[in-house]
């Protein structure tokens, strides 16, 4: 039988995904066998038809990933349960706080005859799932898996979570990745503090820099999380949005900041048809107006003619970038750009064949 790998994380939206897309193209590349799943879905539309039953409980990141592959349905497995305010609601209500069989229907998915990899991606945090009897210990534990973390880097003080994480899970754990990690810190990083984690008996597999790229937002989702009015270029919404700028200047002073920025987003009020028509000309993805009153058709125009969408929205200006400042770098990798930028981060910084050998797969 293959071997099984889950992929974990302290805190939610760590990079686990891109992590998972990276590994799995090298597996592909060396045609070695894998299947992917997620025992417990944290990213699942429950409206769509036909979602009540189990077996076509597939999680969309299991699902993008898959797609993003060629992987077959059967290369997918599907998820246990949702985690999801209603479920959860459901489980506190009916007092069922413990699971007397979570692990039947993957124990059965996975007898099957497979030499490969199994790679299971965990849910947020080490001790989300709990609810559900599926927090990434149990899994682990359960199913006899190695864990490998994708870990958040901020400073020395992140070392808390791993060194807990370590305490936790034991012999289970297998190593870790640091993510998102300052780029001008990455060798230092590399010198000074993986020697430091792997005296610790923390194994390192990768260091990755941050990217603005990874942590970007479409339009559209900034148009659902802030319940915008799309006033032009509706089919501009999958443009990404990389940083966040507030015209609240001088047209002068604006025009100079602009142009130092990329990709933006940027938040002004509806009367400053100055700033406004300023941004256009920069590299802005979106134009979103705050306050009263409707913009001036030329502007509409000028929008329209540059593929640049132009949102309304009823908030002020502070609690609408707050709203955006809370939307990046957490959303899904579920774009391609994404997905092709992953491929090339985990290639070129993590020690892939390292892993291999610590799992003992012959690739």
């Amino acid at each position: 039988m293959g071997a099984t790998l889950m992929i974990g994380s302290c805190e939610p939206f760590s990079g686990k995904s891109a992590f998972i897309l990276g590994l799995s193209r090298k597996l592909i590349a060396a045609n070695f066998p894998i299947r992917l799943g997620k025992p417990l879905a944290t990213s699942f539309d429950e409206d769509l038809p036909g979602t009540s039953a189990p077996q076509l409980l597939i999680d969309d990141d299991v699902r993008f990933v898959g797609e993003t592959l060629g992987l077959s349905e059967e290369e997918l497995i599907p998820s246990l349960h949702l985690l999801s305010p209603k479920t959860a609601y459901k489980r506190l209500a009916s007092s069922k706080l413990v699971v007397d069989t979570p692990f039947e229907d993957l124990k059965k998915q996975l007898s099957f005859p497979f030499e490969g990899l199994t790679i299971l991606e965990g849910a947020g945090s080490l001790h989300e799932g709990l609810l559900y009897g599926l927090s990434l210990g149990q899994v682990a534990r359960e199913l006899d898996a190695r864990v490998l973390l994708v870990h958040l880097w901020q400073n020395s003080c992140s070392v808390e979570a791993l060194l807990a994480a370590k305490h936790q899970l034991g012999d289970k754990l297998v190593g870790i990745v640091l993510n998102a990690v300052t780029p001008q810190d990455v060798e230092v990083l590399r010198k000074e503090v993986v020697p430091s984690l792997e005296a610790l008996g923390i194994t390192v597999f990768g260091v990755m820099p941050s990217s603005p790229l990874l942590r970007s937002v479409t339009v559209g989702e900034l148009v659902r999380r802030l319940e915008a009015r799309v006033i032009c270029c509706s089919e501009r919404l999958e443009l990404l949005v990389e940083t966040l700028s507030i015209g609240a200047m001088n047209v002068n002073s604006a025009m100079e900041f602009f142009r130092k920025r990329r990709n933006m987003a940027v938040v002004t009020g509806a009367g400053r048809t100055d700033i406004q028509l300023a941004a256009l000309e920069a590299s802005t993805q979106c134009l979103i107006l705050t306050g009263a009153g409707e913009p001036l058709p030329q502007l509409i125009n000028r929008a329209e003619e540059l593929d640049v969408p132009l949102l309304k929205v009823d908030h002020d200006t502070l609690s609408t970038v707050e709203v955006i400042e809370q939307a990046f770098g957490h959303v899904r990798l579920h774009e391609a750009v994404k997905a092709t930028f992953a491929f090339r981060l985990v290639e070129e910084n993590c020690y892939i064949d390292k892993l291999f050998e610590s799992l003992n797969l012959m690739i």
